[in-house]
């Protein structure tokens, strides 16, 4: 009997164990603005990453200021965060001639790049708790992201 009490609890703590594993993960996208459209937010892992799956969610017609998404149950590990700011609903980032984003854009550590991302670029640690994450979207207004 004290076997089988022994092992009850062990597999409630292991289950608990489980449970806590995963957590809810808010993103914060400062400054976005106005313009129509459709906000893609996405969380990926690094096998993930750049490709159409990872957790995702689509915010019709953003407003100005602050736009906040959360993933929910979302497991510890790392992730990249990203957002695109898809004007014509192509689901795809347009760009200029010269290869500067021209519909706004977000991703973890977003300020510090300064060309394609790879994932290490870009990757943040999600707690087994959750977390909350704030970007800024940038927008082409002929100034470089972080200068």
């Amino acid at each position: 009997m004290k076997r089988a009490i022994t092992f009850l609890a062990a597999s409630a703590a292991l289950l608990t164990a489980g449970a806590a594993q995963a957590g809810d993960v808010s993103i914060n996208l400062t400054d976005v603005q106005a313009r129509g459209g459709r906000l893609l937010v996405a969380l990926q892992t690094n096998d993930q990453f750049m490709r159409p799956t990872g957790f995702g969610e689509i915010v019709d017609n953003p407003q100005t200021g602050t736009v906040t998404v959360t993933f929910r149950d979302v497991p510890a590990g790392d992730y990249a965060v990203s957002a695109l700011h898809d004007l014509n609903g192509d689901g795809q980032m347009q760009t200029s001639d010269i290869g500067i984003p021209v519909e706004g854009w977000a991703m973890s550590n977003g300020a510090a790049l300064r060309g394609p991302p790879t994932f290490d670029q870009v990757r943040v640690s999600v707690p087994s708790g959750g977390t909350q994450i704030t970007e800024p979207m940038f927008y082409w207004d002929g100034q470089i992201p972080g200068q």
